[in-house]
């Protein structure tokens, strides 16, 4: 299987135009006569690691600034930290968190935003536990190419940010009880400069709870063929390519939830260029995963739906994930990403999600943030 750290460090040094020598071809050559530059062929026989970098590597974080052992920043009620804010180029490639909280809703609580070029709105507009893969709120150890919740509580982000003139991220406490200890590292390297094809990481948030359920007669077919009700993932118009999804799924019925087609519309909005064949097969599981009583949460590289729990009941709860990673979806003038909520959406299940992408433009239009009370997932009829 490729090794998820290759593929991230060989995108980070194609954005950093990152330049090396190959020590295989210098031993090759004379003291007098080595070349000044190696074949691709060469070059190509070691690791990035084992070759010169002329990046600058920093971290900010939430060190105690007094010298102290205090290492974290407390948010009062309503107020914002800033956690990260740097003039470019550069790029930013690993993200921490851990959060030390009095309420049990701090993970929808908190909203993390992400400006890029000095933009006044977000292009990353995401409560933090629904960012990191927790949709529904509670935390779930897993391992995945580009995010992962490790033990205990500890959030981790390896999505590459670059930015060309300035990059600020934002942790607001949208929620009514202080948060205490809200600890950060955001590492990140300035470049001399970056390629003139670079694109913008953005992630954002939906929801659904419930999702009207199309009503179908006694008799009438269960047809969907233009995905005008399905659940959105996220809507963007400008060129860029899909990463992939996280998606928290609340059961408020019976039986199995999918059943629900991926339909992507690309550049067409009347019309989906790709349509898959259900839920469980968009996540790259199958069978229900496991159905009723063999449910068995699974966690890999690209798809997982590493929490299960009373799978098929009411009050039943998934998360799940699926990244694009080795075939991204592109777009060249718009992007829709839908899925049916049951077969031609006839369940009304409660789904939160987060849509994560590149785009050439460092900002999209995003719908309003649902209250946080209305982020909570409970139980509808």
């Amino acid at each position: 299987m490729p090794n998820p750290d290759s593929r991230r460090r060989g995108f980070l040094r194609r954005l950093a135009t990152v330049t090396g020598f190959s020590a295989a071809s210098a031993a090759a050559q004379s003291p007098t006569t080595q070349s000044p530059s190696a074949s691709p062929a060469a070059a190509a026989q070691l690791p990035d690691y084992a070759r010169a970098m002329n990046h600058k590597s920093l971290k900010q974080s939430s060190f105690d600034r007094t010298g102290g052992n205090s290492d974290r920043w407390p948010i009062a009620p309503g107020a914002t930290q800033e956690l990260f804010r740097s003039d470019g180029p550069g790029i930013i490639t690993h993200i921490w968190f851990t959060i030390a909280a009095q309420s049990p809703s701090h993970l929808k609580d908190i909203v993390i935003r992400a400006y890029w070029e000095g933009n006044s709105k977000p292009s990353v507009e995401v409560p933090v536990g629904d960012f990191f893969g927790l949709n529904l709120g509670q935390y779930c150890v897993y391992q995945s190419a580009y995010l992962n919740c490790s033990s205990v509580k500890a959030l981790n982000c390896y999505f590459a940010m670059p930015f060309r003139r300035s990059a600020r991220i934002t942790a607001t406490n949208e929620g009514s009880q202080p948060v205490g200890s809200f600890y950060s590292n955001i590492d990140y390297k300035l470049v001399p400069s970056l390629p003139d094809d670079i694109v913008y990481f953005h992630a954002q948030y939906r929801q659904s709870a419930p999702n009207p359920a199309t009503k179908f007669a006694q008799g009438e077919k269960e047809l969907n063929t233009d995905g005008k009700t399905n659940y959105v993932f996220a809507e963007t118009r400008g060129k860029g390519h899909l990463m992939g999804i996280t998606m928290g799924v609340l059961q408020n019925t019976e039986n199995w939830f999918g059943e629900g087609d991926d339909m992507i519309f690309i550049d067409d909005e009347s019309k989906p260029a790709i349509i898959g064949t259900g839920t469980e097969d968009y996540i790259n599981g199958a069978w229900d995963f496991g159905g009723r009583d063999g449910a068995i949460p699974f966690a890999h590289l690209y798809n997982g739906a590493q929490f299960m729990q009373a799978p098929e009941h009411g009050g039943g709860r998934y998360l799940m994930y699926r990244w694009h990673g080795d075939n991204p979806v592109t777009f060249e003038r718009y992007l829709k990403h839908t899925i049916e909520h049951g077969h031609a959406n006839d369940r009304h299940d409660n789904f939160y999600s987060v849509c994560y992408w590149y785009q050439t433009q460092p900002y999209t239009d995003f719908p309003a943030l649902p209250p946080v009370a209305d982020r909570i997932p409970v139980l509808k009829s």
